[in-house]
């Protein structure tokens, strides 16, 4: 006789079934909707939205983590967004399908909800190198930086109307009225109007933005408002980020979240640390040693097998303390003002060595600086003096698979004695949960979504970014004392694991949506703005 099922354990089972349905393929639910959206093409339009296929993530798994009532919870909020959203997608937009917080948050989250049965979608848009230059500008003025120093105006809004309107395009016979469109960040704005007119109910997400509005942020805001004509509720990371032209009725805040069982986060032992870092050629005298195995997002098994590429005089040993900062090449990150913070104030103190780590820069489609702002760290880097350079090793890691540059950030994260993110602004840095989930100290910049992530108890903020003395002073009280950096480290995890599991965002976004359904409900359509 099969042993009865409790209600928690039903619940899964029933999630599953829905998730097993033939009819749910290639990560969509279809019931009366088609899934005919391409894989990229260039012989349609010259700027076709693509589908982005993520594998399945089992919800369930989460239970270890975040325990018995919040996975209930999710579960029974999926019941009831099935129920409610029946015949209806939700599609998510962004500028890129690997290469930055935004898509690896996707890559989770859509694949949480394909194990729910919920129908969520997920498409990138295409575009030409000037319209990323100039949304790249947008994110720069946003931030209350010039950056490139060229104009938003005129042709600039047009420029992007023309190949926003190519993708509307491409996918106008898939969208439907009644569906929820999310628009992630200022490259998809341009989408909002499209959308809204098929009767979509249409939300933009801005994962970036600064706490205090300066010239420039209430430029890029007048500039980049009348592309979001049509949507319904915009998405904060922080209250202080939603330009004060904006409805307080309209604005939501969610913050990200990280997934504890994806390559960048899930665990990793020491000896499978050092075989990573090996591979990597982060270290001296590992390359050509044991091969890191992990667990790839659609539960295959993955080795690491390709180098990084490495600039550097020397390498530090296996057990050499390292401080390591992960993000992309950007001037707002301030790659170079923390190897002048390290090479200044830290190594000249005691040991220890700097790893600067960031994507390749020819597999980031959607950030046309980060070259030049490589090639200028770089250049920062050789003239350093040379016992400092010595001890400063830049990676740039490969992108071609996603799941391998997951895995590289994870195994150095966890190599790291102090993790750092010294930026000049910043919307959330996703990089400091992730690395407060492995266990380690943080020393970072207070700005944006930094101060809600660093406590007293879990790391270190600066109040002030540019002040290199204090930045040395943190980290190299952290180097000498490890007992103190241990403390903080475990602190770190489980703050994470109580704020910035990906349960707790799912939730706000069936808040939100059910809100929109609701509205829709009431008035008898869609609610334009």
């Amino acid at each position: 006789m099969a042993e009865a099922l409790g209600p928690f354990q039903a619940s899964v089972a029933a999630t599953r079934a829905v998730a097993d349905n033939p009819r749910y393929l290639s990560g969509w639910y279809t019931g009366e909707k088609s899934a005919a959206v391409p894989a990229r093409r260039d012989d349609v339009r010259m700027h076709q939205a693509y589908a982005v296929d993520v594998p399945r993530r089992p919800v369930a798994a989460l239970e270890d983590v975040i325990g018995h009532e919040r996975t209930s919870r999710v579960l029974g909020a999926a019941a009831e967004f099935r129920r409610a959203f029946h015949g209806r997608v939700v599609w998510n937009v962004s500028s890129t399908a690997a290469g930055g917080g935004v898509a690896d948050m996707l890559q989770v989250l859509v694949g949480y909800t394909k194990d729910l049965a919920v129908d969520v979608r997920w498409l990138v848009i295409g575009g030409d190198p000037e319209f990323f230059r100039i949304t790249k500008r947008v994110h720069n003025w946003i931030h209350g930086h010039a950056g490139d120093g060229g104009d938003l105006g005129a042709p600039e809004l047009g420029h992007i109307r023309d190949v926003m309107s190519d993708n509307a395009a491409s996918v106008a016979d898939e969208v439907s009225a009644g569906d929820v469109v999310l628009l992630h960040d200022p490259q998809t704005a341009g989408l909002a109007e499209a959308f809204a007119r098929r009767g979509a109910h249409v939300v933009w997400r801005s994962h970036i933005g600064m706490d205090e509005a300066n010239e420039l942020s209430r430029a890029a805001w007048a500039f980049l408002l009348p592309l979001l004509d049509g949507a319904e509720a915009y998405v904060f990371t922080r209250a202080s980020y939603a330009p004060a032209m904006l409805s307080p009725q309209q604005v939501w805040i969610i913050p990200p979240s990280i997934d504890p069982f994806s390559p960048k986060n899930q665990w990793m032992d020491p000896a499978n640390v050092r075989a990573a870092i090996g591979q990597i050629g982060a270290v001296a005298g590992q390359f050509g040693g044991p091969v890191c195995r992990y667990t790839r997002r659609d539960g295959s098994p993955g080795e690491l097998r390709h180098p990084a590429s490495v600039a550097a005089e020397a390498l530090p040993g296996p057990d050499d303390p390292v401080v390591v900062q992960v993000s992309r090449w950007d001037r707002l990150k301030d790659m170079s003002g923390v190897m002048r913070g390290f090479a200044e104030h830290v190594a000249p103190y005691g040991p220890g060595w700097l790893m600067l780590v960031g994507p390749s820069v020819e597999g980031v489609t959607d950030d046309p600086e980060g070259a030049l702002v490589f090639a200028e760290t770089l250049a920062d880097w050789r003239n350093l003096p040379p016992e400092q350079r010595s001890r400063v090793v830049l990676v740039n890691l490969p992108m071609a698979d996603a799941d391998d540059n997951a895995c590289m950030v994870n195994a150095l994260q966890r190599h790291a004695t102090v993790i750092v993110q010294k930026s000049l602004v910043e919307g959330f840095g996703l990089t400091v949960a992730e690395g407060m989930w492995k266990g380690r100290p943080v020393v970072g910049s207070a700005v944006g979504g930094i101060q809600d992530q660093i406590t007293a108890e879990t790391g270190i903020l600066l109040p002030e970014p540019t002040d290199l003395p204090a930045f040395g002073r943190a980290v190299r009280g952290l180097l000498d004392d490890r007992d103190a950096a241990e403390t903080m480290g475990a602190a770190a995890h489980e703050y994470v694991r109580t704020h910035y599991v990906g349960d707790l965002h799912l939730l706000r976004y069936a808040e939100l949506f059910g809100t929109l359904l609701a509205s829709e409900a009431r008035t008898g359509s869609r609610a334009v703005t």
